[in-house]
């Protein structure tokens, strides 16, 4: 028998410990410690961090020159996809949610057109805003017409869009282009002969025009001679109107009963010579020929001449200026109280659907809310003075408001009454108002009124006033800067206010004269009205 003492004791196995288990969803951000993981040997230890992401909301403002819209375009440069890459490119937005914004709730305040500026647009959306510094980070991948002012927290629910009360934008229009006088279209021009107040042709906006193939009114001002417009306009300015405006005057003679003919109808050539004297004929800038043979056919047109030959080129020079400078005309308080009282016309809720395009009357998003529409400040930029038009809305369509300023210009410059705008806003009117250039509108701010009242003690205000200094600097270094700079160079307003004529808005002349306008009845039929303009 094996005593106890005989039997060998074995120790019971050692028990391992389980490893631990990894959290299916990470819960820690950076304010948190950062989680640690201890090797068996204990000498080194591994660190790792992690971010969650967060909802924001980002305030930027940008110039849109170069750009085709804020609103992101396939194959076109725009203000959201180069914000989306400088996200990505920041850590901002992980790699699988590249190029697809639904992922991370992608919002914008308001929409932009093509060349159209922002000063205080807003953007939102879930980011991984850890490790700080993500505003320069953004900036080392945007270029300097796109600054980021900064971002703030808002709630899980906040989209940008939907959450935006109102918006206001400022259109900057030069205050020559109030002035009737200022800019006027050659058949005005030429009409205005012999009445007393003559106006003076724009010198330097018909070498623009001709440069730019269309750049005035909706047609394209084609030579019909042998001779280019390049090879015309190469030579000497002064030289080339002479010899342009001659021919205007040539076909007035011809047609013997005083009519203009159409300006498009008049050839350009090159500056003649008479070969017995040896002598170019001398020419007004309102168009009358200096050569004797013209003038004795007419008399009226010789003491025009005469006029002419005595001030000479100079004043010609001078008035020109004066006329692109506006001179003899300013805002003053009869001006600012004439033209607020067309802008507010528009207040209200009205159907725009004459102020945009592709919206039929039809359908509800043409009815819009304008909240206020005043100008009743201006400001100097560069040398030209602007007129500061302040419109406030729920929201607008695709050019309403630059549509709105034209038909407001037009009004000013005596080209249409202001029932025009009260006729335009009619469910069954169709008609075509002009259209403002892009270049003065820029998106001011954002309202997030009902948002920041709900919110107001858990969550930071939305809005500007935490970068009021910054927008003022921007403001003034890029956008309105860059207003200036363009209608100097290329005089954009100038060559717009030369195609409000009758002749390219026939619609214009016919509400001013109680004609007839198109219509359509309740079965969607169009017929004819007659508006009786008191």
């Amino acid at each position: 028998m094996e005593t106890p003492d005989s039997k060998t004791t074995t120790s019971p196995p050692q028990q391992q410990e389980p490893d631990l288990k990894r959290p299916k969803m990470s819960t820690t951000t950076s304010e948190d410690e950062d989680a640690a993981t201890t090797t068996p040997g204990d000498d080194t230890t591994i660190k790792k961090q992690r971010y969650k992401r967060r909802k924001i909301a980002i305030f930027l403002t940008y110039c849109g020159v170069g750009y085709q819209g804020m609103q992101k375009n396939p194959g076109a440069k725009t203000i959201e996809g180069d914000l989306e890459e400088a996200l990505f490119h920041a850590g901002a937005v992980p790699e699988h949610d590249r190029g697809i914004p639904k992922r991370y709730d992608w919002a914008r305040s308001a929409r932009t057109d093509k060349g159209v500026s922002a000063v205080g647009q807003v953007v939102s959306g879930r980011f991984y805003i850890d490790p700080p510094g993500l505003v320069e980070r953004l900036h080392s991948n945007l270029s300097p017409q796109i600054r980021i002012f900064g971002y703030k927290r808002v709630t899980g629910s906040f989209n940008a869009k939907k959450f935006c009360d109102r918006r206001r934008y400022v259109y900057l229009i030069p205050v020559f282009a109030l002035n009737p006088c200022s800019h006027r279209d050659r058949e005005s021009v030429l009409a205005s002969l012999g009445s007393g107040s003559e106006l003076v042709k724009c010198l330097q906006c018909s070498e623009r025009g001709r440069k730019v193939v269309g750049a005035v009114g909706k047609r394209s001002f084609e030579s019909k001679s042998d001779v280019s417009p390049t090879e015309i306009w190469s030579n000497d300015k002064d030289t080339t109107l002479k010899s342009e405006i001659k021919e205007e005057v040539c076909g007035l003679m011809d047609n013997g009963d005083g009519d203009i003919r159409n300006s498009e109808s008049v050839n350009e050539t090159k500056v003649f010579q008479n070969e017995d004297s040896g002598k170019k004929s001398e020419t007004t800038e309102s168009g009358i020929s200096s050569n004797s043979e013209d003038a004795n056919a007419n008399p009226e047109i010789k003491d025009e001449i005469m006029v002419s030959i005595e001030n000479g080129d100079d004043k010609n020079t001078k008035s020109e200026e004066e006329a692109i400078k506006g001179s003899g005309f300013c805002y003053g308080e009869k001006e600012k109280e004439r033209f607020n009282r067309i802008l507010n016309y528009y207040l209200g809720s009205h159907n725009f659907h004459n102020f945009t395009t592709r919206t039929k009357a039809e359908d509800p998003s043409a009815q819009r809310y304008i909240i206020s529409f005043d100008a009743k400040t201006t400001v100097t930029v560069e040398g030209i003075e602007f007129v500061k038009c302040e419109v406030v809305g729920q929201s607008f369509m695709l050019h309403q408001i630059r549509k709105m300023i034209g038909v407001a210009v037009a009004i000013m410059r005596n080209c249409a009454p202001e029932s025009l705008i009260q006729t335009a806003l009619q469910k069954n009117v169709n008609i075509n108002v002009p259209t403002a250039p892009e270049v003065g509108l820029y998106l001011d701010e954002c309202f997030f009124t009902s948002y920041n009242q709900k919110w107001k003690d858990s969550h930071e205000e939305l809005s500007m006033k935490d970068y009021e200094e910054e927008a003022e600097e921007f403001k003034m270094k890029h956008i309105y800067s860059h207003i200036a700079t363009t209608e100097h160079k290329e005089g954009s307003v100038a060559l717009w206010l030369h195609s409000l004529n009758h002749r390219n808005y026939p619609d214009l002349r016919a509400c001013d004269n109680g004609d007839n306008i198109t219509s359509e009845d309740n079965n969607g039929r169009e017929s004819t009205m007659v508006e009786n303009m008191t």
